[in-house]
């Protein structure tokens, strides 16, 4: 499948018929030729594409060319054409073996043996070479290729060149951008050049699978989200977004629903005023391996090899260095010379991602050795992967996370050993006070875990059934706090960054001009404020913000949700809103769960089957519009096409067309499908790509709906008798008179008086997805001589509620009804 967007082209390019071409939403058309489009690339002039090692091109419009031309086939004799690149006026073939064809002389010469080429930019690999090594050259104002220093250690596996920009593409997934930035094409939030290689900070951590450059934007592609990001010049809708602004940083899309289930990303080409995405359908893992990559990268250490390396004792090792192991390991004490040169040898800023297979390869060496020798190389080791500095590290643990799993145990079994020697001796008094070994062997134990609770959490994205609820939530919060603390790391935040200043009387304005400054850092923990109040945010605030924001979400005027009859809320289909709240609310309910807090918007359980991409059910609908349902399963159980013909139905719903020219197409009963008759596409696509926005870090997928639903939404379970166990007391205890008083009043309160004392308490009547067990309650005993007078108290950060010492059981019940039913601030932050 072929995804195009952009200026007016030829409908069907010739490859497919004009009727056959789908129409989406954004101006994103795609079409499925019958002969597969194996490569293609776009510039200025024309477009071409190989089809089983053959090229074809169309002429694009032009100022001074009005109309398209047809598809001309170009005639290569024997020349079999495995890659193309379109510059200006010409283009660069590639054919099988590293011949290069220059398309307009039909000039052939030899470039040593190249794999990956770009029109003003190209990335070399000698084959001799088994060393393996990548460089990028640029050859920007010079006459010889010039080595980017800058970039020599980043592993770049990826280059593209726009009009006046380079991008590149590390493996772990990084984008780096530089050259001219008058049109946002770089990223970087501003309309600024870059003379060195700058990271696209909005696309860190999303481990970016391909990047393209067109004359004045970019494209950016995920391949674990299916999501296409763009940013830099609007004109003709290249960008894909609808927006007629320049965008300085990544707009994220998804395209047709179809792409998302059937089809994977193979390649995004950007041209001038032109965007593509060519689309591969899913294969099986057998099948994927065999299916040939026309765009294959720079040569460099992949996972194949690194699996075999690890897999394959004897051939994992460098040659060098196992000539070494097997020579030496007999003599002991030469083994100790070497690994102690090898470990002065290390640089925490090493040359290449291929260094760091030391880090593998001694700890094999170290644990064969003796007690004493053992301990002091392994502290060694230790202080030597803590110097690595934080990117490498990162590239250090995903080399262990691909580790069997006998190689993974002896690496914890080495350093937890080495632990356990030291608190031995610190605890029989034989060893000074100096605790800095042991804390750095439980920094590295600390990577190793987390370590293995990714790969645990890779495993559930496959097969979510595998663990419970409260397990995958515990290990969604530990990896959050993991990167806001790696965030920290690479940020330096200001006293005002990610607070945001509210005014109950308009916290939902002021949070949406918040979120249009566009300076809110989605991986850091959200601060609130309330303007005119005393407090600090220890999650008590927040929490409140959340709940209020709830109900002001509800009576927006702009009606962007609906309350249906089973009181259940969606998105409001009559198309008056803006694109933008929709995004916005999606925004809003990201942030929430990111920032581990609650929406109280009783979404049903179809909104989370989409957001995880699964397809909701006839059931699902039954939930939201029961009325509606029992009509629509009636339309779609009737067997009588006469009897479907009278209802006289048409594709609107409350006057919104669900397909294009939908109030001019009868429902029949080869069409009356229920995704159809119920979409809200458009909403729900702009809450998406908000909802990724607000929660940045998309392991939430590992998730059941129902499971995503409880962990936004809160569980639904009150188990009020697990509150009063739960509690804990201070300055009394729970045989008091005072307390055995306040728990008659609280039994004797109805259900939405007990929810009301929840929102008193913590700002929210949401129950942790763990339960009550979860929630501080701390009930402190007041002893101030005019407690009759006083009203009881919360402090919501701290779980604590400060109960007066009452005369009797009616003065407590009144001052506790009075506090939970007209106390508009909830307690104290």
């Amino acid at each position: 499948m072929l995804c195009f967007w952009g200026a007016q082209v030829r409908e069907g390019f010739g490859l497919e018929q004009p009727d056959k071409v789908k129409h989406g939403n954004s101006g994103i058309r795609s079409v499925c030729p019958k002969s597969k489009v194996q490569d293609m690339s776009a510039g200025r002039s024309f477009v071409g594409f190989i089809r089983d090692g053959q090229v074809s091109v169309l002429r694009l419009r032009s100022e001074d060319c009005d109309h398209d031309g047809k598809l001309k086939h170009l005639q290569l004799k024997n020349d079999r054409i495995r890659l193309i690149v379109c510059g200006g006026d010409g283009a660069v073939l590639l054919a099988y073996g590293g011949k290069v064809l220059i398309m307009d002389k039909s000039t052939v010469c030899r470039l040593n043996y190249i794999i990956q080429c770009y029109c003003g930019c190209c990335v070399s690999h000698d084959k001799h070479d088994e060393a393996m090594t990548n460089v990028l050259f640029c050859t920007t104002d010079r006459h010889v290729p010039t080595v980017v220093n800058s970039l020599n250690q980043k592993k770049i596996v990826s280059i593209s060149c726009g009009g006046e920009h380079t991008a590149t593409l590390s493996k772990g997934g990084t984008v780096f951008t530089f050259g001219s930035g008058g049109s946002g094409q770089l990223g970087h939030k501003s309309f600024k050049d870059e003379h060195h290689p700058r990271v696209v900070a909005e696309l860190w951590g999303s481990e970016v699978s391909q990047v393209t450059c067109g004359r004045h934007h970019t494209l950016v592609s995920v391949a674990s989200s299916k999501l296409i990001y763009s940013f830099g010049c609007w004109m003709q809708g290249k960008l894909g977004n609808c927006k007629m602004i320049k965008k300085s940083v990544p707009f994220p899309y998804l395209l047709h629903t179809e792409c998302n289930h059937e089809y994977t990303i193979e390649k995004l080409i950007a041209g001038e005023n032109h965007s593509f995405a060519l689309f591969f359908k899913e294969l099986g893992n057998e099948s994927a391996k065999s299916k040939p990559n026309p765009i294959r990268g720079v040569l460099t250490l992949n996972d194949r090899m690194i699996d075999r390396w690890v897999s394959e004792r004897d051939s994992w090792l460098p040659f060098s260095f196992m000539s070494v192991y097997e020579i030496h390991l007999s003599c002991i004490s030469q083994v100790v010379m070497v690994v102690q040169q090898m470990l002065r040898s290390l640089n925490p800023s090493p040359f290449g991602e291929e260094s760091l297979r030391l880090y593998i390869l001694l700890p094999e060496l170290i644990r064969r050795l003796q007690k004493q020798q053992r301990t002091e190389l392994t502290e060694a080791l230790a202080s030597k992967i803590l110097e690595l500095n934080p990117a490498v590290r990162k590239v250090l643990e995903k080399y262990w996370s691909r580790l069997p799993d006998d190689c993974l145990k002896s690496l914890v079994k080495l350093f937890r050993k080495a632990s356990a020697e030291m608190i031995g001796q610190i605890s029989r008094g034989e060893m000074n006070q100096d605790t800095q070994h042991l804390e750095n062997f439980m920094q590295i134990l600390q990577m190793i875990y987390q370590v293995i609770i990714v790969g645990i959490i890779q495993i559930l994205f496959k097969f979510p059934f595998a663990a419970d609820t409260v397990s995958k939530w515990r290990m969604f919060r530990y990896l959050r706090d993991e990167r806001i603390q790696s965030s920290r790391d690479r940020f330096i935040l200001n006293d005002n960054m990610n607070k945001l200043l509210i005014n109950r009387e308009s916290v939902l304005m002021d949070t949406l001009e918040y979120l249009r400054q566009d300076i809110h850092l989605f991986f850091h923990q959200l601060e609130v404020v309330f303007i005119g109040e005393n407090g600090i945010d220890m999650r008590g605030l927040s929490a409140e913000f959340f709940s209020l924001l709830s109900q002001s979400l509800l009576k927006w005027e702009k009606k962007v949700l609906e309350v249906h009859e089973s009181s259940l809320v969606w998105f409001n289909p009559d198309g008056m809103q803006d694109d933008s709240d929709f995004y916005y609310l999606g925004v809003i309910c990201g942030m929430a769960l990111y920032n581990h807090h609650y929406i109280n918007l009783d979404f049903p359980l179809a909104l989370y089957k989409k957001l995880l991409q699964l397809s909701p059910t006839l059931n699902d609908l039954e939930d939201l519009s029961p009325v509606e349902a029992r009509s629509l399963k009636s339309l779609l159980e009737e067997d009588e096409d006469e009897v479907v013909d009278m209802l006289f139905l048409d594709f609107t719903v409350k006057g919104q067309e669900l397909i294009p020219n939908g109030n001019q197409i009868p429902v029949t009963k080869s069409n009356r499908s229920h995704k159809q008759l119920c979409s809200v596409k458009n909403q729900f696509e702009h809450f998406s790509r908000g909802f990724f926005k607000g929660c940045p870090l998309d392991f939430w997928r590992m998730f059941h709906p129902e499971e995503l639903q409880e962990l936004l939404h809160g569980s639904p379970k009150y188990e009020w008798k697990e509150l009063q166990q739960c509690a804990s007391y201070e300055k009394c205890s729970a045989s008091d008179q005072l307390i055995k008083n306040f728990w008659t009043v609280f039994f004797e309160f109805t259900e939405e008086n007990k929810r009301k004392f929840l929102i008193f308490m913590y700002g929210t009547d949401r129950v942790p997805v763990e339960g009550f067990s979860k929630r501080s309650l701390k009930i402190s005993q007041s002893d101030c001589p005019d407690a009759e007078d006083r009203l009881p108290e919360a402090q919501t950060c701290f779980g604590k509620f400060i109960l007066p010492k009452y005369s009797d059981i009616n003065t407590l019940r009144d001052k506790l009804m009075h506090a939970i039913s007209f106390c508009e601030v909830f307690g104290r932050g």
